[in-house]
């Protein structure tokens, strides 16, 4: 074959090839034109999630082989300073809270409850009437509605009770609630009074003996008492003297033991 042959030949394959290319951009623009653009967005959104992806494996890779290639001891070292500074930020965030506490507890004046006034009433009242120490102690009760709330004695329950109930100035004559609670150190009977005398409610607790809790019956001064007070001595095993007729209302005589008390066990633990 001449040479001259051999250029034609290769000039008709390089017009070919670049005829092909031609045609294949062609097809390819045609077909990009034809697709709908939610899918060159979704292809497009994808393409992108992969070139993240793999620069994200790469500064991973790349963090692996530097923290290999750093000495164990300046890697402890760094830890240790990341802890010390993380602990001295919490520190500095505690004291910084404890202070804006400390200066609104300052700068914030404690006001007097409105039941303050009749507090010292009925207190003045009883300690001239039924004695100087008839009190262990009197308070407003910032956690049930700031009722004055009256702590006394075994010995003195009773006593203040009955002076409470029929006092012409205090005039506590509705009993509304009674009940009694274990505090396992100890036994409480507290009870709610209201005077419509004053337009004012008062409440009166009492600590008992955990081992023999005994207390006069209030029944004699409110009558409402009687079924609080059979209540108390079915769930808790409080007895209340001179009660006109205290017996288990709930549980029956035959059950045993007392079920509201912290150290209940069923006697059939199958009930």
């Amino acid at each position: 074959m001449s040479e001259k042959e051999d250029l034609a030949k290769q000039k008709a394959a390089a017009a070919a090839k670049a005829k092909a290319e031609a045609m294949a951009r062609k097809k390819a623009k045609e077909e990009a034109a034809e697709k709908p653009e939610g899918e060159t967005d979704i292809a497009k959104q994808k393409a992108a999630a992969a070139a993240k992806a793999k620069a994200a494996a790469m500064a991973r890779k790349k963090a692996k082989e530097e923290a290999e290639e750093k000495p164990e001891g300046e890697m402890d070292i760094a830890k240790q300073k990341a802890a010390a500074a993380a602990k001295a930020k919490a520190a500095a965030a505690a004291k910084n809270r404890t202070a804006v506490k400390e200066s609104e507890e300052i700068n914030t004046p404690s006001e007097l409850s409105l039941n303050q006034s009749k507090l010292d009433q009925i207190v003045s009242a009883i300690e001239s009437h039924v004695g100087q120490d008839a009190l262990l102690e009197h308070y407003i009760n910032r956690l049930s509605k700031d009722v004055p709330t009256l702590v006394a004695s075994p010995d003195t329950y009773f006593s203040i009770a009955k002076f409470l109930r029929y006092d012409e100035q205090l005039n506590f004559s509705y009993l509304s609630e009674l009940h009694g609670t274990d505090f396992e150190t100890h036994m409480e009977i507290y009870v709610h009074l209201h005077s419509f005398k004053m337009n004012q409610s008062v409440a009166l607790k009492v600590k008992l003996d955990r081992d023999s809790p005994v207390i006069p019956s209030l029944v004699p001064l409110w009558t409402g008492a009687n079924w609080p007070e059979c209540e108390a001595y079915d769930l808790l095993g409080i007895n209340f003297n001179e009660h006109p007729d205290l017996k288990r209302i709930l549980l029956g005589e035959e059950w045993k033991g007392y079920p509201l008390r912290k150290d209940y066990q069923p006697y059939d633990v199958e009930v």
